[in-house]
């Protein structure tokens, strides 16, 4: 079964745009190897739009751009499975792209045969100039059924944007991941109104049919095609933490040639990436805070059970200056006084441990723009 647990790979766009080739691609696929990232999860190479020439070929076929893509993608997909690495594609349901490239309107067999004849492991298919009568769950599972019927094992990532509803049908469509927001830009209220948008939704999530949240901006530094100011290296830590708590697929859009060793060494942070590939893939739940007497709306604590018997408390200040107290009661998660059962364990990024067994209230205070990530254990 594909997508057991959240797909992880690179996109072109959030860096490259419409600027990509052949050359930044292979040079992509090395850098994932060699720095470790495979070894970490992240296994599929995608291509974003602008790939292809503007009209197609007289056998209906879209054609690469041959100065962008001159040795031809099977060539170039034969490279990236040679790193023990998956190749992915971008077409989309409207009858052009995003950009204005071909679409694959009434042409979605012969674009799915076309991938699997390029040995194309991957493909996202987004939402772009559709004709007004046609609606997203034929769409979808138009294209779903025209990747089966190619023979090949391709996964399937809607990007739809959270439009029509799509958490409530998407799955149905045969899709293994689906975008549910507008497009993240590189900046700390982008992922911050993104993660916001979700949590009532987070729960359509699960295990073969993913809650995209769009691809990760960490450690872009405000470079690139979706650069907007950037952020610090904790807000990144906060973006990337959120990703992993929700389960999001983690596709990676920075240059990973020029990204600091901060940010690979967090793209690999294996506590984190441990919580996004929890089987049970239980979504997290908003809780109450107790502390200061009103509720702060730049503050977010989520709870989440993992598979093991653990669980994850995670506190997020988002205030533009102030430190932030945070106090929850464990009557909230369901921890009477009388049963006489706490937590016990760790702070992630610190590896701080509680005093003890925590009982009646968990507290902690966490530095503006930050987060901190609790692995809890009930304990008596």
């Amino acid at each position: 079964m594909l997508a057991q647990t959240p797909p992880m790979g690179w996109n072109s766009w959030n860096t490259f745009g419409r600027n990509i080739n052949e050359q930044v691609v292979r040079d992509t696929a090395d850098a994932i190897v060699n720095l470790g990232l495979k070894d970490a999860g992240y296994e599929y190479v995608v291509i974003d739009d602008c790939w292809s020439l503007m009209q197609r070929g007289a056998d209906g076929r879209i054609i690469p751009d041959p100065e962008k893509f001159p040795s031809g993608m099977k060539a170039l997909a034969d490279y990236i499975h040679s790193k023990g690495l998956k190749f992915g594609m971008y077409a989309c349901a409207g009858t052009t792209t995003c950009d204005g490239y071909p679409g694959s309107f009434d042409y979605e067999f012969i674009d799915a045969q076309t991938f699997a004849d390029w040995e194309v492991d991957f493909l996202k298919y987004d939402y772009c100039d559709r004709p007004k009568l046609a609606n997203g769950p034929i769409l979808y599972n138009r294209m779903s059924m025209a990747l089966k019927a190619t023979g090949r094992e391709i996964l399937f990532s809607a990007c739809n944007w959270g439009a029509d509803e799509s958490e409530k049908w998407i799955r149905s469509t045969g899709a293994h991941m689906y975008r549910s927001t507008g497009d993240i830009c590189d900046n700390l209220k982008s992922f911050r109104d993104i993660m916001e948008s979700q949590i009532e939704k987070i729960a359509y999530s699960a295990p073969a049919c993913y809650n995209d949240l769009d691809m990760l901006i960490v450690g872009m530094n405000g470079n690139g095609n979706v650069g907007a100011g950037g952020c610090t290296y904790n807000e990144y830590r906060m973006h990337f933490a959120l990703w992993c708590l929700f389960q999001s697929p983690l596709m990676i859009g920075g240059d990973l040639s020029k990204m600091d060793d901060a940010c690979i060494e967090l793209l690999k942070n294996k506590e984190l990436l441990s919580i996004l590939k929890d089987p049970e893939a239980r979504p997290p739940r908003k809780m109450a805070q107790q502390y200061p007497q009103v509720q702060w709306i730049d503050r977010h604590v989520f709870f989440k059970h993992l598979s093991n018997g653990e669980y994850i408390l995670a506190f997020f200040n988002f205030h533009d200056s102030y430190e932030a107290a945070f106090k929850v009661e464990l009557y909230d998660l369901g921890i009477t006084v009388a049963s006489g059962y706490g937590f016990e364990g760790y702070e992630i990024f610190s590896g701080e441990r509680t005093k003890g067994v925590v009982k009646n209230f968990f507290e902690t205070n966490v530095p503006t723009h930050d987060c901190k990530i609790y692995r809890l254990q009930l304990k008596k």
